[in-house]
């Protein structure tokens, strides 16, 4: 049977793609789910897998053509028998000699020998028996998607090996992402055939990382190629011509062959030529794709502050760096070794402004007494202060303090504590009441709960609220309650209580930490009276709740002004200068007071 492959539709606003690079030929054998071609579009770089195992027939479409969404770009044929013929007068382009002598007997020896380079590394080949020796089918898992923003994960730790046995819903592995640390659950019960990935790996969100056989039979033999797996696959990229392509023009131009030699350049920037890793570091197909287009070389790359996990460059990253490069404030006179000699050429006049970037280069360098202890930090550590110089480096932030008398919310609290656990189960804190008073005042204002993309706002109509929470190990988390504006005090405190606990003990899942639109942080619960927070990438306001202590204020009773202790509370709106402004939001901030200072016991409705 011939099976087709189309042109996968990547966004619900793509509508073509543009094929980078071919990664099998046609007779070449492929396994499902093998790596086929690499795409771009307007919205994301990647990887096409086959759908099914067999042999390629034919390619319909050329590295470089840009394709229909849907239209069919190669066919694979499943029937391997069958398929010795087929291919005969597809491969008339790739190998026209052996094809030159085509009659009906010559094709067949031919294809006897196509496929035989390619079941010679044995790791490949040898998982297609291993599945036929099961009665059950035999499950992907792929790597999850955890955040909107988010392309890839990094395999911590994997709980389960080959031939192991697994239950639904138990866990499988653990991983990492620029967003959260979580478990992923097996999605069926059966055997661990396959690990496709070793623990410290980086994977791209939607690619298999994990095979589970839902027979029983097949686990005995299937865990001894496995191991053998990602060896052919991982040398499908040409790497190793990478080094040759990138040393060649950097070591013979010198600095007056870049302005009249653009081909090197573009060589040396493009995805086929930039490898995925340099060093420690990795760059995503997106990021090579954007170098390429804007010539920006390996070296310079190698010299880009990355934001991303373990200080990996971003599209941000680069696309901030070419901004600077092109208004010369950063040159790749910055550039070291190899580097060095093409710089000039690129931006000579701008040499001055080389020691902006210095001091943030010279900062770390201090003096640690013999007394001092180092601390490493741990990942996720390292994950929040990447975001926070990130949102720094985003928005201009101002922030904004007003104070409410909470007093009819303390005393409706301590009156019913007590009861409402008894009868829901988890306990009634002061995070539900702000979290609701909050909802009230950006319904009245609902430009706070924007974003910002490029020149445009996008104003959310869901109000998905994200509330900062500590982990046990010092670290922060934060997961997002869905449409919270449709849940009442009750509703907003049991999923306060749910999201914490799954936080504290790894257990959300990838849509509990995306989606948000505004976040509270409860810096008063740790004794603060105010603070002034990190806006959440890529929200645009935040607001943080102080401590409630009893205050002496003025009220006026019959007239009279008269100073009363009540239970006051400081409010702060931190917010984006960008899209809003002062007058908004204090008026928020304000409405929001109002709201907390109307609850009470007659108002309250759990």
């Amino acid at each position: 049977m011939t099976v087709d492959v189309v042109m996968p539709k990547m966004g619900e606003s793509i509508q073509e793609g543009k094929i980078l690079k071919w990664l099998k030929k046609p007779g070449d054998k492929i396994e499902r789910d093998e790596i086929l071609l690499e795409i771009s579009t307007d919205k994301v770089d990647t990887e096409v897998p086959a759908p099914n195992a067999g042999i390629i027939v034919a390619l319909l479409a050329q590295e470089n053509d840009t394709v229909e969404v849907g239209n069919v770009i190669a066919r694979i044929e499943t029937d391997v028998n069958a398929s010795v013929a087929a291919p005969a007068p597809v491969a008339a382009a790739p190998a026209p000699a052996p094809i030159a002598a085509t009659p009906a007997p010559t094709p067949e020896p031919v294809q006897v020998a196509a496929p035989t380079p390619v079941a010679a590394p044995v790791p490949v080949a040898a998982p297609t028996p291993a599945p036929a020796a099961t009665s059950g089918a035999t499950i992907d898992v792929v790597m999850p998607k955890m955040g909107e923003s988010i392309q890839e994960g990094k395999i911590l730790k994997w709980l389960k090996k080959p031939g192991d046995k697994i239950e639904r819903d138990e866990i499988l592995l653990e991983i990492s992402t620029d967003k959260v640390d979580t478990e992923v659950p097996s999605p069926n019960a059966g055997i661990v055939s396959e690990l496709l990935a070793a623990e410290n790996d980086v994977v791209e969100v939607g690619n298999v990382i994990a095979r589970i056989s839902t027979g029983a039979s097949a686990s005995a033999a299937a865990p001894a190629p496995v191991a053998a797996v990602p060896a052919p696959v991982a040398s499908a990229p040409v790497v190793a011509a990478a080094p040759a392509t990138i040393s060649a023009p950097v070591s013979s131009n010198g600095t007056a062959s870049l302005a009249p030699a653009p081909a090197p350049v573009a060589m040396n920037g493009g995805t086929a030529d930039i490898p995925r890793t340099s060093g420690k570091r990795f760059y995503s197909p997106l990021v090579r794709t954007i170098a390429e287009s804007e010539k920006v070389m390996l070296e310079e790359l190698d010299t880009i502050s990355g934001t991303g996990l373990e200080g990996r460059v971003t599209k941000t990253d680069l696309q901030n760096y070419i901004d600077l490069r092109k208004t010369g404030k950063v040159t790749p006179a910055a550039v070291p070794a190899a580097a060095a000699t093409t710089a000039p050429a690129v931006v000579a006049a701008p040499a001055a402004a080389a020691p902006s970037p210095k001091p943030a280069v010279a900062a770390p360098t201090m003096n640690i007494g013999p007394d001092d202890e180092v601390i490493p930090m741990d990942r996720m550590r390292q994950l929040i202060s990447d975001h926070m110089v990130r949102s720094k480096l985003t928005s201009p932030h101002v922030t904004s303090v007003a104070e409410a008398d909470v007093t009819g919310i303390v005393k409706f609290r301590e009156k019913t504590k007590a009861a409402f656990e008894k009868r829901e189960g988890f306990k009634l804190t002061f995070t539900p009441f702000f979290a609701k008073a909050a909802l009230d005042g950006i319904k009245l204002f609902p430009m706070v709960n924007v974003s910002v993309d490029g020149k445009n706002i996008i104003r959310h109509k869901r109000l998905n609220l994200s509330f900062a929470t500590a982990l046990d190990d010092g670290n922060l988390i934060v997961p997002v309650i869905k449409n919270a504006d449709a849940l009442n005090i009750t509703g907003l405190g049991r999923a306060v209580a749910d999201l914490s606990t799954r936080a504290r003990s790894k257990k959300l899942a990838p849509d509990d930490v995306q989606g948000g639109t505004f976040t509270i942080t409860n810096v008063g619960s740790f004794g603060s009276l105010f603070g002034t927070p990190v806006i959440n990438q890529p929200q645009t306001a935040i607001m943080g709740i102080g401590a409630i202590q009893k205050r002496p204020v003025v009220r006026e009773v019959n007239g009279e002004d008269m100073i009363v202790i009540r239970q006051m509370v400081y409010l702060s709106l931190t917010y984006d200068h960008r899209v809003i402004d002062g007058s908004l939001a204090t008026q928020c901030l304000a409405a929001i007071c109002k709201s907390l200072e109307k609850m009470n016991e007659q108002t309250i409705d759990l």
